[in-house]
């Protein structure tokens, strides 16, 4: 069963990636990064309501103060990320934003030593690390006509700017803490009701993010524009569901977090199918080294 519930998180976790990608991507629409907020906030909440009421989670107003902090950086984090879609192609920020996961491990090394961390698990964090810095390296040293030819061929042209690198790399030092943070909360918190906390937190900022956008810049939420939004707060909320269960086979968890923490490299494959987004052949190489680094870094945390 772990194996499917991993395979399953994988791909509605990809799925958010592309839902959120096509959600967000409209620059003339300055507010979408948070109508996705929105969107997420309340299918989480939804969730979450289904949970206390139907699921037997226990919630009470100091678990959910105790886990705010980490639930706060979550949520931010995924909202710069939807905000910073509209600035580059969702197949290169995606394994960006997803090297978090290496950034925490290097935030667990600093703070609590290498003991007990294998010779694979470091050249693991290396890889990620080098595969972001090429990609960077990649991607503002490309020739200008070069990267308008390869956008044209999407139907989609971003404009060169600093956002474009710096917004997925904020998500990524952002989810990053909010793991550490995790780690450390959890000592003292069930993970379910943690969990529901955090869900219950969204819904709280999405409902303020709607009232924001529809009550005092007079925004309409459109239901057939905000359909993939709505697909993606599904996606992701699906996601999260099957990955919390996929681990809780603790004799399998290993294997399983490995499948699951590849996600974004069927985000890639998602971004070129359905968004035609056409990379070279030097940023498929970068990408390649961060999937690789992910990957083994999934296996030996599990």
């Amino acid at each position: 069963m772990w194996f499917w519930l991993s395979l399953t998180a994988l791909i509605f976790w990809s799925g958010s990636d592309l839902f959120s990608k096509i959600g967000c991507q409209d620059s003339s629409d300055r507010y979408s990064h948070l109508k996705m907020v929105s969107a997420v906030g309340i299918v989480m909440g939804l969730h979450a309501g289904w949970q206390i009421l139907f699921g037997g989670v226990a919630l009470t107003g100091q678990v959910l103060l105790t886990y705010l902090p980490v639930s706060l950086l979550y949520i931010l984090s995924m909202a710069l990320g939807y905000f910073g879609l509209r600035f580059i192609e969702l197949s290169i920020s995606s394994p960006i934003c997803n090297s978090s996961g290496a950034v925490a491990a290097i935030l667990i090394f600093a703070f609590g030593g290498l003991a007990g961390t294998s010779a694979v698990e470091l050249i693991a964090v290396a890889l990620v690390c080098a595969g972001v810095v090429l990609l960077g390296a990649v991607e503002s040293r490309e020739d200008a006509e070069e990267r308008k030819h390869r956008q044209e061929l999407a139907g989609r042209t971003y404009p060169k700017t600093w956002l474009a690198l710096a917004i997925p790399l904020m998500y990524c030092l952002l989810d990053a803490l909010g793991t550490f943070a995790d780690s450390r909360v959890l000592m003292v918190l069930d993970e379910d009701a943690a969990n529901t906390a955090y869900e219950l937190t969204f819904l709280i900022t999405g409902l303020v993010c709607a009232i924001y956008v529809r009550l005092i810049k007079h925004e309409k939420f459109q239901l057939r524009k905000g359909l993939p939004r709505y697909l993606g707060a599904l996606c992701e909320t699906a996601g999260q569901y099957a990955y919390v269960y996929a681990l809780a086979d603790t004799e399998h968890a290993a294997p399983a977090a490995a499948i699951i923490s590849s996600y974004c490299a069927a985000t890639v494959v998602w971004g070129r199918v359905f968004l035609k987004e056409k990379l070279t052949w030097k940023h498929y190489a970068c990408i390649a080294l961060i999937v690789i680094g992910i990957t083994a870094l999934g296996f030996f945390d599990g």
